[in-house]
């Protein structure tokens, strides 16, 4: 019989909470009717930036729940978590880039799957960190506070306001944003 920790039990289901919201967040501006508010953390078009909401926001909301349970026990528990959204938004633009510039093309099962990848990835990565000795710089505590709440920024004033990078283009309409 294997037993698992508080620590595994808690990042399992990080992982299925991600993976589930995530999913979920791909819908939800349509479900709502194009609602203005909720096109702040869901996804209002396929850009990759509109994607990249969808590992950050359950990853965020998640770590914040988890916190109050097993983050204050836990060495590293806010390194490990901005890690993990870190690697989750850098492992699906990096990987989406790099496959649609070698095939020319994008293919929903690939694009489905790094989001998978790098959830499951970037949860077992803060696992990891958590088991580490606990970080004594307080430089690094301070920033993996202040790097989620930019990106938190970021994400909802890039929502309203994108740039016209490829990075904010929808492939499928040519356009940016709502």
């Amino acid at each position: 019989m294997i037993f698992l920790s508080k620590l595994q039990k808690w990042q399992i289901g990080a992982t299925a909470f991600c993976l589930v919201i995530g999913t979920l967040l791909h819908f939800t501006y349509e479900l709502s009717g194009g609602n203005t508010f909720v096109a702040g953390f869901s996804a209002v078009n396929e850009s990759t930036w509109e994607h990249l909401k969808l590992v950050f926001y359950p990853t965020f909301i998640f770590s914040i729940i988890e916190y109050f349970f097993i983050g204050k026990s836990t060495n590293n528990y806010s390194i490990a978590k901005t890690i993990a959204i870190i690697f989750e938004i850098s492992f699906i633009t990096i990987f989406f880039y790099t496959y649609t510039g070698i095939i020319g093309t994008n293919y929903a099962f690939l694009d489905i799957s790094s989001f998978v990848v790098a959830i499951i990835a970037g949860e077992y990565i803060a696992y990891k960190i958590m088991l580490e000795p606990q970080i004594k710089n307080n430089a690094i505590k301070i920033l993996a506070i202040i790097i989620p709440i930019l990106l938190l920024i970021a994400f909802v004033v890039a929502t309203y306001n994108q740039p016209m990078i490829n990075l904010f283009k929808d492939p499928v309409t040519g356009g940016y944003g709502i």
